[in-house]
């Protein structure tokens, strides 16, 4: 994706105002630990979850079930029944797991914007914005026993770890995080098709599979991408795609009417002109491929969701948790 060399100045941050009890995108530079930040986005969403509409709809996951007749005694929790006088039986992690694969696009237009865009944008970039909702996710996941796991790819599949559920693989998963986001940014181009369909091929169970990718290497010809998408599917598991964007100038093109300099990140490719000249017909395309995109993932029941890396977490966050309570 271009950049512009020039400075452009954004509206206010967004985060701020949410009232949702979430960290201000604008605070994520004060915070190096990626653990720790994740630990306080996902505390700030549940505080904020019990204020939002979503009445009843709960992020902590019991250890018991109520006994059925007929279920083998041995799984019964005499202790719980010493107290309460009820029948539960155990639920055993094996049983109750879920598999999460999260998968992070690499190339060099997810660190879009840079300079002093990304300064603007209180260093908060679509690889950073990814890469802390993974880790997010992640700590939700360790709070309700689930197992994760983690691919990274750009032009192959640089990482690729199978789904666990222990804390010394979360911290191996959280160095992957922290080494993403330490690459380099410039021309660093992807083939996201071959890699998902690796991805597809490589999870041995039906797993929940969490994308955080701007898929721009396929806008021209997506044929091969929507493949990818539905082998993912073909094979059993369940995806929710958060198609990650800087929605103000990657989609809207919300450049002043002067002179720019874009370069393209994963070319190195340049071009000088004015917003408005190209304005009307990018935005027509962006929104073609978008409309597309949305419509086959609709086919392919994929959960499809509009990421807007400028935002809070909340849009990354409730679609896993209401995906999650429907695989229950």
């Amino acid at each position: 994706m271009a950049t512009p060399s020039d400075t452009f100045k954004p509206p206010a941050d967004a985060a701020s105002a949410s009232g949702e009890g979430l960290l201000s995108l604008r605070d994520y530079r004060q915070i190096e630990n990626l653990e720790l930040l994740a630990k306080q986005v996902v505390e700030g969403f549940l505080i904020g979850l019990h204020k939002s509409p979503f009445h009843g709809f709960s992020v902590e996951f019991a250890e018991h079930r109520l006994y059925n007749p007929g279920q083998p005694l041995r799984h019964v929790d005499w202790k719980v029944f010493a107290r309460t006088e009820r029948l539960y039986t155990k639920r055993y992690e094996e049983e109750t797991n879920l598999r999460c694969q999260l998968v992070l696009d690499a190339s060099s237009s997810m660190f879009f914007p840079e300079g002093d865009v990304l300064k603007q944008r209180g260093g908060v970039n679509k690889a950073r914005f990814s890469a802390v909702g993974a880790a997010a996710l992640m700590h939700l996941m360790r709070k309700q026993r689930d197992a994760a796991g983690l691919s990274i790819f750009g032009e192959a599949l640089e990482v690729h770890t199978r789904a666990r559920s222990s804390g010394v693989h979360q911290r191996l998963l959280l160095g992957h995080l922290d080494a993403y986001l330490q690459a380099g940014t410039r021309e660093r181009q992807t083939r996201a098709a071959d890699s998902l369909h690796q991805i597809a091929d490589s999870i041995p169970r039906r797993s929940l599979v969490v994308i955080f990718s701007d898929l721009f290497d396929r806008i021209e010809d997506p044929g091969a991408l929507f493949s990818a998408l539905q082998h993912l599917r073909h094979a059993k598991h369940e995806v929710v795609f958060f198609h990650v964007t800087d929605k103000e100038l990657e989609l809207e093109f919300q450049f002043d009417n002067r002179p720019y300099r874009f370069i393209d990140l994963e070319s190195g490719e340049q071009i000088k002109l004015r917003g408005n000249e190209v304005r009307a017909r990018y935005v027509e395309r962006m929104q073609a491929f978008r409309k597309e995109l949305e419509l086959r993932c609709g086919q392919y029941r994929i959960d499809y969701v509009e990421a807007d890396a400028a935002q809070p977490f909340r849009q990354v966050l409730l679609p896993y948790l209401m995906k999650r309570s429907k695989m229950r």
